[in-house]
């Protein structure tokens, strides 16, 4: 299964795992690059000397390919830009926000730099500026999502660029990687399914929550702040969804969720913590390892779209 976005990483399988805050960490990264798949570190809002020692982990993990996410509205991205064309990074993704600023350093270092986008006209943009690559991630997705669903986005932002393009939301299994395939998507990036993961370091509850939740378990918060969230529902999204509903201020609604990804992540808490996780999470039944899931995963796309020609 070889596309553009093989070629150009330099992996075996088109699959690159998300960049996910409190989750994508060393350990993880390190898994999926050397199951054949991009590993990426998710930056978040960590300083720049703390991804980079998660950096120097993943190396010593592995000597394959990966990449670091990069969180444009963290206040710490300057430093993080910086680290990873110091540290020698391959590849950089980046969400929430431009990382024009950023381009010019990053392609003289050699890295390839692939951004999130959630619209044609932010897909159009990041060419003009000289990605290599987009992410077209649709609403069906966990975390801070678009308007648009993958099956929508993906297609009408292939046809608008002549870059390879790479489908994000409601991606779980074979079928979901054969159907991004067949929109004209050369690779699919896919978060919520290596949540659970034996490699993926997290707070077993976490993980626990996203095997009992079904089809309609999750809920997007945030949609009068202008920054809508999807994650399991809880207690938390409950409250959350009530005091956008009465009109709460952004300050109220903020301070409702002030560290609230944390929570869940490293202390479990999936009742008043956020747990994020794509509308896929009713698909996952098991716990698998990074590169079990990868096999499984290419050998289901692979039968699939045999069946189809």
């Amino acid at each position: 299964m070889k596309t553009r976005i093989t070629e150009m990483l330099g992996i075996e399988y088109p699959i690159i795992q998300g960049g996910m805050a409190w989750v994508a960490e060393h350990h993880l990264a390190a898994a999926v690059s050397e199951a054949g798949g991009l590993g990426l570190i998710g930056g978040a809002n960590a300083p720049g000397e703390v991804v980079r020692e998660e950096i120097r982990k993943a190396k010593a993990l592995t000597k394959k390919p990966f990449g670091v996410n990069v969180m444009l509205m963290s206040p710490y991205a300057d430093d993080v830009a910086k680290v990873v064309v110091e540290e020698g990074v391959k590849v950089v993704t980046t969400g929430a926000g431009n990382p024009a600023k950023y381009m010019k350093m990053w392609k003289e270092a050699g890295i390839i730099v692939i951004p999130v986008v959630a619209s044609v006209a932010l897909a159009k943009r990041m060419e003009r500026a000289g990605a290599d690559a987009i992410v077209a991630e649709g609403c069906e997705s966990g975390g801070h999502v678009g308007e648009s669903t993958t099956m929508t986005l993906v297609p009408q932002v292939v046809d608008a660029v002549d870059i390879p393009v790479i489908a994000a939301g409601g991606i779980g299994d074979g079928r979901g990687i054969a159907a991004a395939l067949m929109l004209g998507a050369e690779g699919v990036q896919m978060g919520t399914r290596f949540v659970v993961t034996k490699e993926c370091h997290i707070h077993p509850a976490y993980k626990e929550r996203i095997l009992k939740a079904k089809d309609i378990d999750t809920k997007v918060t945030g949609r009068s702040t202008g920054h809508p969230v999807r994650a399991l529902r809880n207690d938390m999204t409950k409250r959350y969804l009530e005091l956008e509903q009465a009109g709460a201020s952004l300050e109220e609604l903020e301070y409702l969720t002030l560290g609230a990804l944390r929570r869940a992540v490293t202390e479990g808490d999936v009742l008043n913590g956020s747990v994020m996780a794509g509308q896929i999470a009713g698909m996952i039944h098991e716990e698998t390892d990074c590169r079990t899931l990868i096999r499984q995963l290419i050998e289901d796309a692979e039968k699939r779209m045999k069946v189809w020609r």
